[in-house]
């Protein structure tokens, strides 16, 4: 079954009023029947949701008795390995897991109850984007603690980001999803082998906000009692788990350094042409871009050698993957040693305004026939929307009877 885009529509700053409402229609190239602008009357999800069913009936002409399926994207599903319908007991199950995911699966099961409540009779199915990494082995996906407390908990490595992953079966990639959250992921054979997230999303690269991978230790010397805790284990009740949480996934990363969640801004004013290794002590711009390519190289390093070196393609994708040429550029400069090719620059410098979904930016074509394949450079346009609306109409088993 193939589906078809009918219009787009987003809400934005809820929680930083005015709201911003958008909604178009996909086949109408006059802008009346468009909107786009602030919204007083959006204060919450279910506001929200109400404002959006108002313009599918005024601007659309579909009246919410004709909504059949939602698609939820949820970030962190548990063991839920596959899309699941919406229940009592599997929104129980998602809010109890809303601990290990605490910037993602409220503000999901906020909405969720939004539509459920605007619309009963519609069916409501989350997509989760931990279910594409259940194929990670379990070497990778066991940390070395305690197994019995591991298995109680579900305390192992999930990873995210899932949903931006799907892979033809034949090839090997190494995908970047670089964005306000940022993650990597080996791909062999279609199938997940590894992910720089972990049990939650703060594991690995660090995001616009999240400090990603640390040493442990640092969030008690962060505070400043470690030492007073080594003499005195009372000191220890002090440094709690949802004020470190609080710090690590919301009070660092890049905004951290240089004041700005905006990636774009940090490229832009990073001195890039600028080789000198002294920028960075004085520019925190560079030294937030340098890092942040820092960890992504380590990530492939790693990766490609538990593909062992055997990668058809790196790929760029989500906001930051999709919009930085700076990052494509570096990174990729950084990356040649492996035998990865060299960005054309004109294919770089132009891919965002491409039409296609996937481009490829290094300067060897790519022939899948050949006996020895070459490297790729790819940047990919990430679309988990489609991509949850395509795996509904395939899944017969969520249609209704005729």
């Amino acid at each position: 079954m193939t589906i078809q885009l009918v219009l787009t529509s987003s809400i934005s700053n809820i929680s930083s009023p005015p709201a911003r409402f958008s909604f178009h229609l996909a086949s109408v190239e006059s802008t009346s029947s468009n909107l786009d602008g602030d919204c007083d009357a959006i204060h919450d999800h279910a506001s929200g949701f109400s404002r959006f069913l108002d313009a599918l009936k005024s601007q659309a002409s579909i009246d919410d008795k004709r909504v059949i399926y939602i698609c939820h994207r949820v970030v962190h599903g548990g063991d839920y390995n596959e899309p699941i319908l919406i229940t009592q007991e599997s929104y129980d199950h998602i809010e109890r897991l809303s601990d290990l995911a605490p910037l993602h699966n409220g503000a999901a099961l906020s909405v969720i109850k939004a539509c459920i409540s605007a619309v009963p009779d519609a069916k409501s199915i989350a997509y989760f984007d931990t279910s594409f990494h259940r194929s990670i082995p379990l070497h990778i996906s066991t940390s070395a603690i305690d197994p019995q407390i591991a298995k109680q908990r579900g305390l192992k490595k999930y990873g995210f980001h899932g949903l931006s992953c799907k892979a033809p079966e034949s090839l090997n990639l190494i995908v970047l999803h670089l964005g306000s959250g940022a993650s990597a992921c080996a791909i062999k054979g279609g199938r997940s082998l590894d992910t720089s997230m972990g049990l939650t999303p703060l594991d690995g690269l660090p995001g616009a906000t999240r400090s990603g991978s640390i040493d442990p230790s640092l969030i008690f010397h962060y505070t400043n009692k470690a030492g007073r805790m080594t003499h005195d284990p009372n000191m220890a009740t002090h440094v709690g788990v949802t004020r470190a949480e609080d710090i690590l996934n919301r009070k660092s990363g890049w905004k951290s350094l240089t004041g700005t969640t905006d990636f774009g801004q940090i490229s832009a004013h990073a001195e890039l042409d600028n080789p000198s290794p002294d920028v960075a002590e004085r520019n925190p711009n560079r030294l937030a871009f340098d890092l942040f390519v820092d960890r992504i190289i380590q990530f492939i390093g790693a990766y490609h050698l538990k593909l062992g070196a055997d990668v058809d393609a790196l790929v760029f994708a989500g906001g930051i993957g999709e919009k930085s040429v700076e990052l494509r550029k570096v990174t990729s400069q950084k990356i040649e040693c492996l035998g990865y090719p060299s960005l054309d620059a004109s294919l770089n410098d132009g891919a965002s305004k491409q039409k296609e979904t996937v481009i490829q930016i290094s300067s060897h074509s790519f022939n899948e026939s050949a006996a020895v394949r070459p490297k790729q450079i790819l940047m990919c346009k990430t679309d988990e929307q489609y991509e949850m609306a395509h795996e509904c109409a395939q899944d017969r088993s969520l249609w209704r009877e005729s």
